[in-house]
């Protein structure tokens, strides 16, 4: 009985220590991914398109001889029209054993935030699907809109990357 207790208490304080996300921007908004999700931070660089793929597939590119997919989060959440300078920066990712790239407008820091920082997505009509969000997190002045970035990248329209990696 004690196992499963100290267990739980190791899990509870795990959780109050917090999780940590990587904050990138798009536009004018911070975004938080799970930083376990991240395998690396990368400079834009031109990528090799596809036909066919739909506008946010910018292409794939050869990552130390892996085929990665590259995924345009502004073109794919309608957040203007994308610009690539000297901040645009690739996060790759790994989702579920696949290696993904994310075009994000700049990457700030990691934060740390408990679980008292993270609130519910606020229910709303608009372009961002809420079904992708985890929630708001809160850190003195700065707002995170965290990402389930599993749910993102594996949704049915990014269906394609499965096709195109594979």
């Amino acid at each position: 009985m004690s196992y499963s207790t100290e267990t739980q208490a190791q899990t509870e304080a795990g959780e109050a220590a917090g999780k940590e996300f990587l904050a990138f921007t798009l536009g004018k908004e911070e975004y938080g991914i799970d930083i376990l999700r991240v395998q690396e931070i990368r400079g834009y660089e031109p990528v090799t398109r596809i036909a066919n793929a739909p506008d946010f597939i910018k292409g794939v590119v050869n990552l130390r001889g892996i085929i990665v997919p590259v995924v345009d989060l502004r073109i794919k959440l309608n957040l203007g029209t994308p610009t690539y300078d000297q901040f645009t920066v690739v996060i790759i990712l790994n989702i579920a054993g696949r290696v993904v790239g994310m075009v994000v407008d700049s990457v700030s820091d990691v934060m740390t935030l408990s679980p008292e920082q993270v609130k519910p997505a606020p229910e709303m009509g608009t372009s961002f699907d809420s079904d992708y969000l985890v929630g708001l997190g809160t850190l003195n002045e700065r707002m995170l809109i965290l990402v389930d970035i599993d749910k993102l990248m594996s949704s049915p329209e990014m269906g394609l990357i499965e096709q195109i990696a594979a």
